[in-house]
């Protein structure tokens, strides 16, 4: 059955995702690669030029990417290299369209600048990220455990974290 065709033309002109191919060429040396699958769009990033990226993202007319809606952080395993990543999801309420940017990270370097400072959603979303696998968020205004207790030792969705606790 064919589509309304007011739903096609909605689609077409607002798409869910949004066109980053002009970010590419500007920030060459800080997107590692543009991934498209399944309809979404991700941006694999270094962490080195991550804020002037996400600063662009955020106040570019044409994305005005200005709600932070999540912060997921994932565990690829103790013999993986990097080990962990860091995915941000950006929602734009101007434009209704999504983009996730990605970070890859080494264990015994496992830090971000905090995006705090651009969005305000920041603030809970890394001290969870913090709190369950250790990533430390550089400038963040109060990195503190925020889901375990104060005095809880180790951070329970890191693979190598015993299944019984410690």
């Amino acid at each position: 059955m064919a589509e309304p065709i007011e739903l096609t033309r909605s689609v077409k002109k607002f798409p869910r995702y949004a066109d980053v191919s002009r970010i590419r060429t500007r920030f060459a040396e800080t997107i590692q690669e543009i991934i498209e699958a399944a309809g979404e769009v991700t941006l694999i990033a270094r962490r080195e030029g991550l804020e002037r990226l996400m600063a662009f993202l955020r106040d570019e007319p044409a994305l005005r990417f200005n709600y932070l809606s999540d912060i997921g952080g994932v565990d690829l395993g103790e013999f993986a290299f990097p080990r962990f990543a860091v995915a941000y999801h950006l929602y734009s309420l101007e434009h209704n369209h999504r983009l996730r940017v990605k970070v890859f990270l080494a264990e015994d370097d496992a830090h971000l600048p905090t995006m705090f400072k651009f969005w305000k959603s920041a603030n809970w979303l890394e001290r969870e990220v913090y709190d369950m696998f250790g990533i430390r968020f550089d400038n963040h205004p109060d990195l503190r455990r925020i889901l375990m207790p104060a005095d809880y030792d180790g951070y329970p969705l890191r693979k190598d974290f015993p299944i019984k606790g410690y």
